[in-house]
């Protein structure tokens, strides 16, 4: 247990538990593309201005969480998530530490998988953490969009987007795809009906063996030309992941 702000005495919950809070929050909770407000922190923005203001900017696969929960909800803790593709980095990183406190808008938990389950891939947005050198937290506007994996082996954003409110909309990358990957299923509980009826209805979604599965994504690859050469590490000793020797 720990103690202070918030957390005081908290349990740590099951995995259960945590795959519910992080289906209802990402799916139904967290402000849709193209969605902006007067609050900086939940205004819509682009990904140039997110690769410009970030620290670390990555494709990584989430493998652990170590959070303290207070009514079912993550409070406090990191989250650690293997590195697929480093776009922005300062050193050679394989596992990225994001630590996260509190809620609050755009908040950075993200979900725990078990040994029998894949890990949810994102396109993350960080920047250093200003209390610990090793580890990183989102930015004001989130840190996470979800990525998925088509049936051509490629990286593509989940469409609709949910995580990070981008502008402008991106309706223009948009492209059907076929997921090969089971995170492109959603189960009906996990969907607001006013959420499922949206998507059923825009065809993002369509009925697939007692679940619902995505059916449009936008390339990775046309997101990272929107991020700005000049915002990506050129450094290739950098963007390559270390070896196992080095841990």
């Amino acid at each position: 247990m720990r103690a202070g702000g918030i957390l005081i005495g908290h349990l740590r919950a099951s995995t259960w538990v945590a795959a519910t809070w992080f289906a209802a929050t990402w799916f139904t909770a967290w402000p849709a593309v193209g969605s902006a407000s007067d609050n900086p922190a939940t205004a819509g923005v682009t990904f140039e201005r997110l690769a410009q203001e970030a620290d670390l900017v990555a494709l990584a696969q989430s493998r652990d969480t170590d959070y303290f929960y207070r009514r079912d909800f993550p409070v406090s803790g990191s989250a650690y998530l293997k590195s697929l593709i480093a776009y922005k980095v300062d050193r050679p990183i394989d596992i990225i530490e994001v630590f996260e406190q509190g809620l609050h808008a755009n908040e950075c938990y993200f979900p725990a998988t078990t040994v029998f389950e894949e890990g949810r891939r994102f396109l993350l947005f960080l920047q250093a953490d200003p209390e610990d050198e090793v580890r990183y937290r989102g930015l004001k506007w989130g840190c996470a969009l979800e990525v998925l994996v088509d049936s051509s082996n490629r990286y593509a954003l989940r469409y609709p987007l949910a995580g990070i409110s981008i502008e402008p909309a991106l309706s223009d990358l948009v492209r059907p795809m076929t997921f090969a990957d089971s995170n492109a299923l959603v189960s009906e509980e996990d969907l607001s009906p006013a959420q499922r009826d949206e998507w059923l209805a825009g065809g993002w979604i369509v009925p697939r063996d007692g679940r619902f599965i995505f059916t449009h994504g936008i390339a990775v690859s046309a997101i990272r030309k929107l991020m700005g050469e000049d915002n990506m590490t050129a450094d290739r000793h950098l963007t390559r992941r270390p070896s196992s020797d080095n841990h």
